[in-house]
């Protein structure tokens, strides 16, 4: 009897830890639906964590991010970070472009944001930087007539390989089809470190790309230090865009797949689970 109660202990927790081992992973919500507690704005020419105007808030459990308080844009181009890194991941995100541009927006940049993989960490950039070092999944919206991508690939301070070849263009269209209007869009994006990184709709594969790395141009003032050209992005952090052109974020989610990354088999069975794609 002495024996048999520890090893009742002993394979009830085996059984639970197997258990938990099987479990497919759940979404977790950055954005709460409530406050930005725990994100953290840099707007071209301003400090870390100073809020420009207000660019970005939260109405209705929406997550906005709005010009109402701007005389004109200047090119007060606006990150807004989650707190913390992640390497492997599968990201959610639900967005809509609403109302007009703000006064003396670019041209490019009519219906258009993103959101920002493998970031710099913010207190790396200079009060004006443009754009983090990073790669951006590109949000565009339609005009209401013409083709228009979306989770298309730029690349501010940055380069990859696509189809076994380093590939330096800074926008590369992705196939998928166009939004026009204020329709809800959601994009997921499978980054799984270093390696490989996926944009996908509707269980779509619409762009991918390979050992995403620091290099080429298309951001500005930046610290030199942090630019270290052919670095392999093996993590950074998520950042959501401002640029101009009125969005809203309803869904920032992420499923963290770092527990994974050194047991091929184990992500390739969650990754049918979570993330069954085609081309």
């Amino acid at each position: 009897m002495r024996l048999f109660i520890p090893l009742c202990f002993f394979f009830l927790f085996c059984t639970n830890s197997s258990l938990e081992e099987d479990k497919t992973p759940q979404w977790k919500q950055l954005f709460n639906g409530k406050d930005l507690n725990d994100w953290k704005p840099k707007i071209t020419g301003y400090a870390l964590n100073d809020n420009y105007a207000n660019t970005f808030g939260v109405e209705n459990g929406v997550m906005k991010v709005k010009y109402d308080g701007y005389p004109s844009f200047d090119n007060k181009f606006g990150h807004i970070f989650y707190k913390k890194e992640f390497s492997y991941y599968l990201l959610g995100i639900e967005y809509r472009f609403v109302g007009e541009q703000c006064k003396n927006g670019p041209g490019w940049a009519l219906r258009n944001s993103g959101v920002m993989l493998h970031c710099q960490a913010p207190e790396t950039m200079l009060k004006d930087q443009d754009f983090p070092i990073s790669l951006e999944a590109q949000f565009l919206g339609g005009n209401g007539k013409d083709p228009r991508t979306t989770a298309n690939l730029c690349t501010p301070g940055t380069n990859v390989f696509m189809n076994g070849n380093l590939f330096t263009p800074h926008c590369t269209p992705s196939i998928s089809q166009t939004y026009h209007g204020e329709q809800w869009v959601r994009v997921e994006l499978l980054v799984l470190g270093d390696s490989i990184i996926k944009h996908i709709i509707d269980k779509k594969v619409v762009i991918e790309y390979t050992k995403p790395q620091i290099g080429g141009g298309n951001v500005t003032n930046y610290d030199a230090a942090i630019k270290k050209d052919g670095m392999l992005l093996k993590e950074g952090y998520i950042a959501l865009q401002s640029e101009s052109h009125p969005i809203e974020f309803r869904k920032v989610e992420i499923i963290d797949l770092e527990k994974y990354a050194s047991d091929k088999k184990k992500l390739e069975k969650v990754l049918k689970d979570i993330a069954p794609t085609s081309r």
